[in-house]
């Protein structure tokens, strides 16, 4: 099945065996019991070693949680699923399990969500991870660092944050198995619709679900998507830290992520023509795009994405803009939000410098290209004429 038939029906219909009668509820129900009980103790007995599927506490698992998990699996095109409380849980999920028999060592891109890097920097490496950053898109920087470090994990993005770089995402996974290193990559820029990393050779793809998944603003929820060689390690890790997320997020990230291609599909082509029209606006000095054919990653974009889906990202840079011009332009938007997110049905504008990237040194942005004048648009799926009017008006 496609993802798009995927995105409507998996993790869904399912009957409970236990339960009487034979209904079958057309969607997910919302289950909010932490305990589940059975008619003899042996079967309770069975279910908590893992010996037969079942349900008993909701710290291991939940029916709804469940219906996500497989449904995630399904679109990742991986062996299971574990949705956290967080994005940034789920990350860190998956670096304990990547790490569990693996030298503690990981290579980093050194393009990555600003708490990405704070999580390896000041929890990971304090606790005895050796952490080292390379340019990702440099396929020969990567080999040699690999060779040096031989580090146990490789992390990266799909399309970086902020700047929208592509690493040869198959080519690492490549090395990465030849290294005996496991392969973390971030989906959420990207999305099972445009790239599904597993498929590519990765062992873990990440997604923040409070993102284009969900895609209302109304949850906050991480998933991590394992191959078979490390579902279990995961899973038990998950059972042990009790990372989960709540029933009715679960929910409400399931019912989100049915619609999740037609949003997508909309914010991508509402952000291919937005960057175009920036692109000669002259209060603009610089627009990054994946669809651009001067983009450093052309090749690897034209490669790895479909045609004409190139994500809802537009981050941009105002002509010599200060810290306080920024503000003024955000703070004359009227129907573009101003929020520290991105994906949502509406559109979103966030200035890096004072969120996503704020932990980040002035001169550590500065070497990663993150300028001061630099913001990043997501595109929502409003009329096209509506936000490009926003803008132009905050730009004046």
């Amino acid at each position: 099945m496609k993802t798009e038939t995927k995105a409507v029906h998996a993790g869904d219909r399912k009957r409970n065996p236990d339960a009487p009668g034979a209904y079958v509820p057309s969607s997910t129900p919302i289950y909010t019991a932490t305990t589940y009980l059975y008619e003899d103790t042996a079967k309770l007995d069975r279910v908590l070693g893992r010996e037969e599927p079942g349900f008993c506490y909701g710290r291991y698992d939940n029916p709804t949680r469940t219906g996500l998990e497989e449904l995630l699996t399904e679109l990742e095109s991986g062996h299971s699923a574990q949705v956290c409380s967080s994005g940034m849980m789920a990350i860190h999920v998956a670096l304990l399990a990547a790490l569990t028999d693996r030298r503690k060592s990981v290579l980093a891109s050194d393009a990555l969500y600003g708490a990405t890097t704070t999580l390896l920097t000041q929890v990971l490496e304090p606790l005895g991870v050796t952490v080292e950053f390379v340019d990702i898109c440099d396929l020969g920087a990567v080999q040699q660092k690999i060779a040096e470090s031989k580090p146990g994990c490789i992390v990266m993005e799909t399309i970086s944050n902020p700047l929208l770089r592509v690493g040869n995402l198959d080519m690492i996974a490549e090395l990465a198995a030849e290294a005996g290193a496991a392969l973390l990559v971030d989906n959420t820029f990207a999305t099972p619709l445009l790239v599904r990393p597993i498929e590519h050779g990765a062992n873990f793809s990440v997604h923040s679900l409070t993102k284009f998944l969900a895609g209302h603003g109304d949850v906050l929820g991480g998933v991590v998507v394992t191959d078979e060689a490390h579902a279990a390690v995961t899973r038990t890790l998950s059972r042990t830290m009790g990372p989960v997320l709540g029933p009715f997020d679960s929910y409400l990230t399931m019912r989100g992520i049915k619609t999740f291609a037609l949003r997508v599909e909309r914010q991508c082509s509402n952000a291919c023509r937005i960057a175009a029209w920036l692109a000669t606006h002259p209060r603009v000095a610089r627009v990054h795009y994946l669809a651009d054919q001067n983009h450093p990653d052309a090749a690897v974009i034209r490669r790895l994405l479909p045609e004409g889906l190139y994500g809802a990202l537009v981050p941009f840079e105002i002509k010599d803009a200060s810290k306080e011009d920024v503000f003024r332009f955000m703070d004359k938007l009227k129907l573009v939000v101003r929020g520290t997110s991105l994906g949502d049905v509406h559109s979103l504008l966030l200035y890096p410098a004072i969120a996503s990237h704020r932990e980040i040194a002035p001169k550590q942005r500065q070497r990663m290209g993150i300028s001061d004048g630099l913001v990043r648009l997501c595109a929502g799926i409003e009329a096209l004429e509506d936000i490009i009017g926003d803008l132009d008006q905050a730009l004046k």
